[in-house]
Protein backbone atom coordinates (compact mmCIF):
# COMPACT_ATOMS: atom_id res chain seq x y z
CA UNK A 1 0.00 0.00 0.00
CA UNK A 2 1.31 3.46 -0.87
CA UNK A 3 1.25 5.92 1.99
CA UNK A 4 0.99 9.68 2.44
CA UNK A 5 1.88 9.67 6.14
CA UNK A 6 3.62 6.98 8.14
CA UNK A 7 4.65 6.78 11.79
CA UNK A 8 7.20 4.14 12.77
CA UNK A 9 8.02 3.30 16.39
CA UNK A 10 6.72 6.67 17.53
CA UNK A 11 7.07 7.32 21.25
CA UNK A 12 6.41 10.36 23.42
CA UNK A 13 6.74 11.10 27.12
CA UNK A 14 6.48 14.22 29.25
CA UNK A 15 8.74 15.31 32.08
CA UNK A 16 7.08 17.01 35.06
CA UNK A 17 9.82 19.36 36.22
CA UNK A 18 7.79 20.59 39.21
CA UNK A 19 7.32 17.02 40.45
CA UNK A 20 10.92 15.86 40.82
CA UNK A 21 11.30 15.51 37.04
CA UNK A 22 8.85 12.61 36.98
CA UNK A 23 8.64 11.10 33.50
CA UNK A 24 5.17 10.26 32.18
CA UNK A 25 5.13 8.00 29.08
CA UNK A 26 2.12 8.67 26.83
CA UNK A 27 2.86 6.98 23.50
CA UNK A 28 4.97 3.94 22.88
CA UNK A 29 5.90 2.22 19.64
CA UNK A 30 3.11 3.65 17.48
CA UNK A 31 3.12 2.29 13.91
CA UNK A 32 0.58 3.90 11.58
CA UNK A 33 0.41 4.29 7.80
CA UNK A 34 -2.32 6.26 6.03
CA UNK A 35 -2.85 6.05 2.27
CA UNK A 36 -3.89 8.84 -0.10
CA UNK A 37 -7.67 9.09 -0.15
CA UNK A 38 -8.04 7.26 3.18
CA UNK A 39 -9.53 8.54 6.43
CA UNK A 40 -8.29 6.86 9.60
CA UNK A 41 -10.12 7.60 12.86
CA UNK A 42 -8.15 7.36 16.08
CA UNK A 43 -9.93 5.44 18.81
CA UNK A 44 -9.14 4.53 22.38
CA UNK A 45 -10.16 5.59 25.89
CA UNK A 46 -9.84 9.13 27.18
CA UNK A 47 -6.25 9.76 28.20
CA UNK A 48 -4.80 7.16 25.83
CA UNK A 49 -2.87 9.82 23.92
CA UNK A 50 -4.96 10.47 20.80
CA UNK A 51 -4.50 14.25 20.86
CA UNK A 52 -0.84 13.82 21.80
CA UNK A 53 -0.40 11.60 18.74
CA UNK A 54 -2.03 14.23 16.54
CA UNK A 55 0.27 16.95 17.88
CA UNK A 56 3.30 14.72 17.31
CA UNK A 57 2.21 14.03 13.74
CA UNK A 58 2.04 17.79 13.12
CA UNK A 59 5.35 18.47 14.84
CA UNK A 60 3.89 20.48 17.72
CA UNK A 61 5.32 17.90 20.12
CA UNK A 62 8.78 16.51 19.56
CA UNK A 63 8.95 12.75 19.28
CA UNK A 64 10.88 10.88 21.95
CA UNK A 65 11.66 8.09 19.49
CA UNK A 66 10.66 6.90 16.05
CA UNK A 67 9.94 8.54 12.71
CA UNK A 68 7.06 10.55 11.19
CA UNK A 69 7.30 10.33 7.43
CA UNK A 70 5.44 12.43 4.87
CA UNK A 71 6.02 13.15 1.22
CA UNK A 72 7.01 16.77 0.73
CA UNK A 73 7.92 18.26 -2.63
CA UNK A 74 8.22 14.77 -4.05
CA UNK A 75 10.64 13.50 -1.41
CA UNK A 76 10.32 11.52 1.80
CA UNK A 77 10.69 13.72 4.88
CA UNK A 78 10.92 12.83 8.58
CA UNK A 79 9.03 15.46 10.59
CA UNK A 80 10.51 14.06 13.82
CA UNK A 81 14.05 15.10 12.89
CA UNK A 82 13.54 17.88 10.31
CA UNK A 83 14.84 21.38 11.13
CA UNK A 84 12.18 23.94 12.11
CA UNK A 85 12.42 25.76 8.77
CA UNK A 86 11.54 22.60 6.88
CA UNK A 87 8.69 21.75 9.28
CA UNK A 88 7.17 25.20 8.67
CA UNK A 89 7.52 24.71 4.93
CA UNK A 90 5.83 21.29 5.12
CA UNK A 91 2.95 22.78 7.14
CA UNK A 92 2.47 25.41 4.47
CA UNK A 93 2.37 22.92 1.60
CA UNK A 94 1.98 19.29 2.68
CA UNK A 95 0.23 18.83 6.04
CA UNK A 96 -2.70 20.75 7.51
CA UNK A 97 -4.19 20.61 11.00
CA UNK A 98 -7.60 21.60 12.35
CA UNK A 99 -7.23 21.70 16.14
CA UNK A 100 -10.06 21.75 18.65
CA UNK A 101 -9.67 25.48 19.27
CA UNK A 102 -9.05 28.44 16.98
CA UNK A 103 -5.87 30.30 17.89
CA UNK A 104 -5.29 33.43 15.83
CA UNK A 105 -3.75 36.88 15.98
CA UNK A 106 -6.22 39.34 17.56
CA UNK A 107 -8.01 41.90 15.38
CA UNK A 108 -7.44 39.96 12.14
CA UNK A 109 -10.65 39.44 10.16
CA UNK A 110 -12.16 35.98 9.71
CA UNK A 111 -11.79 36.33 5.95
CA UNK A 112 -8.06 37.04 6.24
CA UNK A 113 -7.60 34.13 8.67
CA UNK A 114 -9.19 31.68 6.22
CA UNK A 115 -7.36 33.12 3.20
CA UNK A 116 -3.93 33.15 4.85
CA UNK A 117 -2.89 29.53 4.00
CA UNK A 118 -3.50 30.26 0.32
CA UNK A 119 -1.71 33.61 0.42
CA UNK A 120 1.26 31.88 2.08
CA UNK A 121 1.38 29.52 -0.90
CA UNK A 122 1.59 32.41 -3.32
CA UNK A 123 -2.06 32.65 -4.37
CA UNK A 124 -3.10 36.21 -5.25
CA UNK A 125 -4.90 37.80 -2.30
CA UNK A 126 -8.07 38.54 -4.26
CA UNK A 127 -8.32 34.92 -5.43
CA UNK A 128 -7.51 33.61 -1.95
CA UNK A 129 -10.18 35.82 -0.36
CA UNK A 130 -12.78 34.78 -2.94
CA UNK A 131 -12.12 31.12 -2.09
CA UNK A 132 -12.20 31.91 1.63
CA UNK A 133 -15.51 33.76 1.27
CA UNK A 134 -17.07 30.82 -0.57
CA UNK A 135 -15.95 28.40 2.16
CA UNK A 136 -17.28 30.60 4.96
CA UNK A 137 -20.63 30.96 3.20
CA UNK A 138 -20.77 27.21 2.63
CA UNK A 139 -20.27 26.74 6.37
CA UNK A 140 -23.19 29.10 7.04
CA UNK A 141 -21.07 32.04 8.18
CA UNK A 142 -22.99 35.17 7.05
CA UNK A 143 -21.02 37.73 5.08
CA UNK A 144 -21.52 40.39 7.76
CA UNK A 145 -19.17 38.36 10.00
CA UNK A 146 -16.37 37.94 7.46
CA UNK A 147 -14.75 41.30 8.22
CA UNK A 148 -14.85 40.73 11.98
CA UNK A 149 -12.18 39.02 14.10
CA UNK A 150 -13.55 35.76 15.56
CA UNK A 151 -12.60 36.45 19.20
CA UNK A 152 -16.20 37.41 20.09
CA UNK A 153 -17.84 34.65 18.04
CA UNK A 154 -19.62 31.69 19.59
CA UNK A 155 -17.78 28.39 19.89
CA UNK A 156 -19.58 26.99 16.85
CA UNK A 157 -18.79 30.08 14.76
CA UNK A 158 -15.13 29.96 15.74
CA UNK A 159 -14.98 26.29 14.82
CA UNK A 160 -16.44 27.02 11.38
CA UNK A 161 -13.74 29.65 10.77
CA UNK A 162 -11.21 27.06 11.95
CA UNK A 163 -12.59 24.46 9.53
CA UNK A 164 -12.71 26.88 6.60
CA UNK A 165 -9.05 27.72 7.20
CA UNK A 166 -8.11 24.03 7.41
CA UNK A 167 -9.89 23.10 4.19
CA UNK A 168 -8.87 26.24 2.26
CA UNK A 169 -5.68 24.67 0.88
CA UNK A 170 -5.58 21.21 -0.69
CA UNK A 171 -3.17 19.59 1.76
CA UNK A 172 -2.01 16.05 0.87
CA UNK A 173 -2.28 15.19 4.59
CA UNK A 174 -4.93 16.66 6.89
CA UNK A 175 -5.23 16.18 10.65
CA UNK A 176 -8.64 16.79 12.21
CA UNK A 177 -9.01 16.95 16.01
CA UNK A 178 -12.74 16.78 16.83
CA UNK A 179 -13.77 18.87 13.82
CA UNK A 180 -17.51 18.73 14.53
CA UNK A 181 -17.48 19.06 18.33
CA UNK A 182 -19.24 22.46 18.45
CA UNK A 183 -21.46 22.13 15.39
CA UNK A 184 -25.15 21.53 14.82
CA UNK A 185 -26.45 18.76 12.56
CA UNK A 186 -26.59 20.92 9.42
CA UNK A 187 -22.99 22.07 9.75
CA UNK A 188 -21.81 18.58 10.68
CA UNK A 189 -23.23 17.38 7.36
CA UNK A 190 -21.26 20.10 5.55
CA UNK A 191 -18.05 19.01 7.25
CA UNK A 192 -18.72 15.40 6.24
CA UNK A 193 -19.08 16.59 2.64
CA UNK A 194 -15.80 18.55 2.88
CA UNK A 195 -14.02 15.44 4.19
CA UNK A 196 -15.49 13.31 1.40
CA UNK A 197 -14.29 15.84 -1.19
CA UNK A 198 -10.80 15.93 0.33
CA UNK A 199 -10.63 12.13 0.23
CA UNK A 200 -11.82 12.13 -3.38
CA UNK A 201 -8.93 14.39 -4.40
CA UNK A 202 -6.48 12.06 -2.65
CA UNK A 203 -5.94 13.61 0.77
CA UNK A 204 -4.89 11.32 3.60
CA UNK A 205 -6.91 12.22 6.70
CA UNK A 206 -6.29 11.29 10.34
CA UNK A 207 -9.02 12.33 12.74
CA UNK A 208 -10.42 12.19 16.23
CA UNK A 209 -14.20 12.00 16.01
CA UNK A 210 -16.16 11.77 19.27
CA UNK A 211 -19.35 12.01 17.22
CA UNK A 212 -19.89 8.33 16.37
CA UNK A 213 -22.25 9.13 13.48
CA UNK A 214 -19.69 11.38 11.79
CA UNK A 215 -16.87 8.89 12.47
CA UNK A 216 -18.82 6.00 10.96
CA UNK A 217 -19.67 8.10 7.93
CA UNK A 218 -16.16 9.30 7.03
CA UNK A 219 -13.68 6.76 8.47
CA UNK A 220 -12.39 3.94 6.31
CA UNK A 221 -10.91 2.22 9.36
CA UNK A 222 -10.13 2.76 13.03
CA UNK A 223 -6.69 2.89 14.61
CA UNK A 224 -6.67 2.19 18.33
CA UNK A 225 -4.25 4.21 20.45
CA UNK A 226 -3.27 1.91 23.29
CA UNK A 227 -2.79 3.52 26.71
CA UNK A 228 0.55 2.80 28.35
CA UNK A 229 0.05 0.96 31.66
CA UNK A 230 0.35 3.24 34.70
CA UNK A 231 0.54 6.36 32.48
CA UNK A 232 -1.21 9.41 33.93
Amino acid sequence: MSWALKAEGLAKSFTLHLQNAARIPVLGGVDLAVAPGECVALSGPSGAGKSTLMRCLYGNYGAGAGRILIRHRGEEMDLATAPPRLVIEARRESIGYVSQFLRVIPRVSSLAIVAEPLVARGVARGQAEAHARALLLRLNMPERLHALPPATFSGGEQQRVNLARGFAADYPVLLLDEPTASLDAANRAIVVALIDEAKARGAAIIGIFHDAEVRDRVADRLFTVQPIPDAA
